[in-house]
């Protein structure tokens, strides 16, 4: 599964908006600083937070970012959503019939075991979890994959 730097600079940014929610509206200005990022790719990433419900923008002098909800209840999986990044690690899985293979594919599980893995990942892992300085997000042991060669 890749994971797209729009996907990336968007928790960057949460994570940094996380950090810095205080009494006043964060600019983007400093966000992208501080998160080495282009100030003007940094825009389009927080409008789609704001018209996901991750973040609020308010504009003027006074203006700026802050979260909309609780760092604890965003879920990385509801990032790579708003971005519309929920493709499959390889096309088969989410349509068999792409695959000529696919009836007799020794791939097939081992790949959809992975997917599976990253996706709990993925929906385990909060903003919040990122904040702390190390990260250790269980994984329950994937299931036993056999194959007949």
């Amino acid at each position: 599964m890749h994971i797209p730097v729009k996907v990336d600079y968007a928790v960057r940014a949460l994570v940094d908006l996380s950090r810095h929610n205080g009494d006043k509206p964060v600019h983007a200005t400093q966000v992208a600083q501080r998160m080495a990022m282009p100030e003007p790719y940094l825009d389009h990433i927080l409008h789609t937070l704001s018209k996901n419900g991750f973040t609020k923008t308010l504009r003027g002098p006074m203006g700026g970012h802050t979260l909309a909800m609780d760092p604890g209840d965003i879920k990385l999986s509801m990032v790579m959503a708003a971005f519309n990044e929920t493709e499959t690690i390889v096309g088969c899985l989410e349509n068999t019939a792409s695959c000529t293979l696919s009836d007799d594919c020794s791939q097939r599980n081992i790949w959809q075991t992975v997917e599976e893995a990253v996706n709990t990942i993925l929906e385990r892992t909060t903003i919040a979890d990122l904040l702390k300085p190390t990260i250790s997000i269980p994984v329950e042991s994937p299931r036993k994959v056999t194959q007949s060669i």
